[in-house]
């Protein structure tokens, strides 16, 4: 599998993921149940490591996430500079 690295980071949506999930006072737990509900099989685990940057995030999980985290998908893509 080939390993993808933007400025040292394997994807650009996690800090996004985390503010939305964080203003949603949701945890990282009840995320990925959300997820799950979805058929998106991931874990809390899972969800820090995208959150921090560390795994790769497929077209279909970013899917899930804008709708569990009632967010548009191209904010999620929106880099604080």
């Amino acid at each position: 599998m080939k390993i993808y690295d933007y400025n040292g980071s394997a994807n650009i949506v996690g800090k996004r993921i985390r503010e939305a999930r964080k203003k949603r006072n949701m945890s990282q737990e009840e995320l990925a149940i959300k997820l799950q509900l979805k058929n998106i099989i991931i874990g809390q685990k899972v969800v820090s490591r995208i959150e921090k940057g560390e795994r790769f995030v497929a077209d279909y999980e970013l899917l899930g996430f804008s709708q569990v985290l009632n967010v548009d998908l191209y904010w999620l893509f929106e880099i604080d500079k």
